[in-house]
């Protein structure tokens, strides 16, 4: 008996320490699946925290009559929409879903309501909705099915809007017009062929619409479509190849558009073209990068555009009669996003980043050249000083072109060599540039771990030769430009060659899944964020508004050649030489990289014996966008490189 009570309280005593143990665990919650994660504590959470509670704010639209503009921010769990009176206003959240709003539009003429877009849970099926600012009740206005719906172009006096839509079967992207006060009036407009077509702009009357058709990130054409008769012709030339012309907008010059192109230039240029010779005239040639962006002031006098020049952004001004541009003076050096004039054209909205803060909204008089600060996000407990800024760094890849990227270092308190995350972004035509790292710095300051983000062959922005130096069967190519990043690595006194994990996501996801295989002796480990495991699976289960726009880019999966080719270089098929732990990430709603893409890799390289770790969010699409799954998704991955990139 005495040894029986003896066990019994043992037993009890166990459960408890087994209870306070999970009592001190960060558990996953209800809509992650969590595989083979080695225990998060809360102390690990409680000292990330002060990394993760920054927010950013974006420009979502200007009001038509007031000094009033809508943001996009976070204060929940998700981005929501936001109004702002005043600069420094208080932030009034006007939606609050759990779902993520980054954009919407006022009504041109009273700016009473807005029209914005909302998918469910990731699977970018995006649905338009009205939200009048008096009650702020939401108005569903397309069908809320399995359509893509956006690219809202009001007409001028604000009697209706047109849009796109995949709506008639899913895979071509039409146009249609609709009175958001009558949704039931919604008609087709334009019916085409393909998923990249959208609209660019709508004439003063109403009329005509400048549509743009995006073949790839070295193809696009504009066409005209006269609202009236339906008739649809050609502005720039159709069997024009691997020329980029796109972005048009109506002149003053009823003869005349404004667009981007890198016709017969190895960068987009700011251009005009006359309508009826189809002469056209460039405008930038003298700034040797691309031009990413403009807007048209309302009486169209004024132009403002943006540069991206080698990973930074600069603004310039543009007299549109003269055609003289000068840059803006005294802005920060730093990343734009929207910008846009005021409706009288003397003042530009325009959300800016830098290298040591977040996205925030600026208004800036055009007459004075002053900068008023419209919102200040919050960065948590981060401190200024303490965050990493990006290096430039270049390096020679195994043909000799040269290979640029950014570097982060390490904080100077860690000494001896530094173990290296190599970040690769998707696309592939994205690029990595000189951004804030925001929650990212915790590596670097908290970790000691250097990060590398490169610009491998077939990334935007350093023209277009280079973005094509990767596609059909030069794929592998730009996987060659890592292992001669790996050669830099080894080279740089302050740096662990020993120590060094890839990641990235969507096409940096198979970036990172095809560079654990072939420089699996390289590298300590890797995290798949949302990659594409093979090309084949991919092309067929990726949706179909997508798949023409992806052969032009990875190759033509029907052809056998081809087909070939990527089952050949496919990760799925050369596990057998992924030696070193993997952490694969994926959306169970992703319609761009199906989550098979994910489960196929993982469960391949399971039944062969390797370490993975999995984590899926089954309310997320490609990759995560709430809060709480964010976090739990950097906690994990800060856990995974305690165990297998630090030890």
């Amino acid at each position: 008996m005495k040894t029986l009570k003896i066990s019994c309280v043992a037993l009890v005593m166990a459960l408890n320490a087994q209870a306070q143990d999970k009592k001190n665990l960060v558990v996953p919650n209800e809509n992650l699946i969590a595989e083979n994660i080695a225990p998060i504590t809360k102390e690990l959470s409680q000292k990330v925290k002060k990394y993760a509670e920054g927010r950013a704010a974006t420009l979502a639209s200007i009001h038509p009559l007031r000094d009033e503009i809508i943001i996009a921010t976070r204060f929940g769990s998700t981005n929501q929409l936001h109004r702002v009176s005043q600069a420094m206003g208080a932030r009034k959240q006007i939606t609050f879903f759990d779902e993520p709003i980054n954009g919407g539009t006022y009504e041109p003429i009273k700016g009473d309501y807005l029209i914005y877009s909302r998918d469910a849970g990731g699977n970018e099926f995006g649905q338009l909705y009205k939200l009048d600012l008096k009650t702020l009740e939401s108005t569903l206005l397309t069908d809320g099915g399995r359509s893509q719906n956006g690219g809202v172009t009001w007409k001028k006096d604000g009697s209706g809007f047109y849009f796109s839509s995949t709506k008639r079967n899913g895979g071509d992207r039409d146009i249609y017009y609709m009175n958001p006060n009558d949704p039931a009036s919604a008609k087709l407009v334009l019916e085409v062929k393909g998923g990249g077509w959208g609209i660019a702009d709508i004439s003063e009357d109403g009329k005509k619409l400048l549509i743009n058709e995006y073949v790839s990130a070295n193809e696009s054409h504009i066409w005209m479509l006269d609202t009236q008769t339906g008739k649809l012709s050609e502005v720039s030339n159709r069997t024009d190849k691997s020329v980029v012309q796109s972005d048009a907008s109506f002149s003053k010059n009823p003869n005349e558009i404004w667009f981007t192109t890198d016709r017969d230039n190895e960068f987009q240029r700011l251009a005009t073209m006359n309508l009826q010779t189809k002469k056209i005239t460039y405008l930038t040639s003298s700034i040797p990068w691309n031009v990413e962006g403009y807007d048209l002031s309302e009486d169209k006098t004024k132009l403002i555009f943006m540069t991206n020049e080698g990973g930074l952004h600069k603004l310039y001004l543009m007299d549109t009669a003269t055609k003289q541009f000068k840059m803006i003076p005294n802005l920060p050096i730093g990343l734009f996003g929207g910008m846009n004039f005021t409706k009288d054209g003397k003042s530009i909205f325009f959300s800016q980043s830098t290298s040591d803060s977040s996205s925030d909204v600026y208004k800036l008089d055009l007459k004075t050249n002053k900068i008023v600060r419209w919102t200040e996000s919050e960065l948590g407990e981060m401190q200024k000083e303490n965050m990493s800024k990006p290096k430039f760094i270049e390096w020679k890849s195994f043909d000799g072109m040269k290979i640029s990227g950014f570097y982060y270092p390490a904080a100077t308190k860690f000494t001896g060599k530094r173990p290296v995350m190599i970040n690769i972004h998707g696309g592939p035509e994205g690029q990595s540039m000189a951004s804030f790292l925001g929650s990212n710095n915790y590596y670097t300051a908290e970790m000691g771990v250097a990060l590398i983000y490169p610009n491998v062959r077939g990334s935007s922005g350093f023209g277009k030769t280079y973005i094509a130096k990767d596609n059909g069967f030069l794929r592998e190519d730009s996987v060659k430009d890592i292992g001669a990043l790996l050669d830099w690595i080894a080279q740089q006194p302050e740096l662990d060659k020993d120590r060094i994990m890839i990641m990235g996501g969507s096409y940096g996801g198979y970036m990172t899944l095809a560079t654990a295989f072939h420089y699996a002796d390289r590298i300590r480990c890797s995290v798949d964020v949302v990659g594409i495991s093979n090309f084949n699976t991919f092309l067929k289960n990726t949706e179909e508004y997508r798949r023409d726009l992806r052969r032009v880019e990875y190759g033509d999966e029907r052809d056998p050649k081809m087909a070939a080719f990527l089952e050949k270089i496919s990760p799925l098929n050369n596990t057998d030489k992924i030696k070193k732990p993997m952490f694969i990430i994926q959306g169970t709603n992703d319609p761009r990289v199906p989550v098979t893409e994910a489960t196929q890799m993982r469960d391949k390289l399971k039944t062969q014996g390797n370490v993975v770790w999995y984590l899926e969010a089954k309310d997320e699409g490609h990759g995560f966008r709430k809060k709480a799954n964010v976090d739990f998704q950097r906690l994990a991955v800060i856990r995974y490189m305690e165990e297998y990139l630090l030890k």
